[in-house]
């Protein structure tokens, strides 16, 4: 890769030239791959403090790095709050099995734009951490490797430490999650009744616990996931029986993970509609 094409790139990014997406088409043409890029974007200081940057000063939002405590271990996690006074709707912005990289950022970021106190945990805290990670696939490994009740202790932790923000509403605190997420989005529901909403995306559906929620859950499911969306029917059989609020929607065409811009599978036109209809859901009521 030549230096000289990567500062272009970047300054062009940097300028407002091009989006974060097409920034990242163009990593792909110089380093030869998607996987070369994704790595590069993770692996780089400069690449991902770079669009953290640019992409929180275009929305004049409030980003940092934050820890809390879950137990005895202190949880990293991106906090983002839109500039504005008063208390706010808030959500936790819940990772795939990737951990908390840029993509996951940038989905706290676009909630803070859109008025949200965004508070993505990383769930690989106990760990080390993401940033820890040398590649993707070994944040995956560790990843499987954390059992599922510390990871939703650490979300019901996150909801302690929103709840607690001057810039949060209490009341008014949500839960989205991705893949890996979306399966602790929904089991967030289970665990923590003063939980407003729950957003899954293209995740499992808990085997127990289902009785215990009280906030709606809203699901989003991809044609083409045929591992994931035949769970849909049953969860909506199962949630009617017991009186609980569950909506889903499949988006024709679209594959696993189509909600993230920086992956191969992403489906722009299910992306948007998803995004709409998750925006809709969180402020109703």
């Amino acid at each position: 890769m030549e230096d000289s094409e990567l500062s272009s790139s970047i300054e062009q990014y940097r300028r407002g030239r091009i989006d974060r997406r097409d920034l990242l088409q163009s990593l792909i043409a110089l380093t030869g791959s998607y996987m070369a890029a994704h790595l590069f974007l993770e692996s780089s200081g400069l690449a991902a403090s770079l669009v953290s940057q640019v992409e929180t000063q275009r929305t004049n939002l409030d980003a940092q790095t934050v820890r809390y405590p879950s137990g005895q271990v202190q949880v990293e996690a991106y906090l983002v709050k839109p500039n504005r006074a008063g208390r706010n709707p808030a959500v936790i912005v819940i990772h795939e099995n990737r951990g908390l990289n840029e993509h996951i950022r940038d989905v706290a970021r676009r909630f803070a734009a859109e008025g949200f106190v965004a508070l993505a945990p990383d769930l690989l805290s106990r760990v080390g951490g993401t940033a820890s990670m040398r590649t993707p696939q070994q944040a995956t490994e560790a990843i499987n490797a954390i059992p599922a009740s510390n990871s939703v202790e650490d979300l019901k932790a996150g909801f302690v430490y929103l709840a607690g923000l001057p810039e949060a509403d209490p009341e008014k605190i949500s839960s989205i999650g991705f893949c890996w997420g979306g399966w602790r989005s929904f089991m967030l529901a289970t665990e923590e009744p003063r939980l407003r909403r729950s957003v899954v995306f293209y995740g499992s559906t808990p085997a127990r616990g289902l009785e215990k929620i009280q906030a709606p859950v809203l699901a989003h499911y991809a044609q083409l996931d045929h591992r994931i969306t035949g769970n849909a029917i049953a969860t909506e059989k199962a949630m009617k029986q017991i009186g609980k609020k569950y909506t889903y929607h499949v988006y024709p065409g679209a594959y696993h993970a189509f909600f993230n811009d920086t992956g191969p599978r992403y489906d722009t036109a299910a992306a948007k509609l998803a995004w709409e209809r998750t925006l809709e859901f969180l402020r109703s009521g």
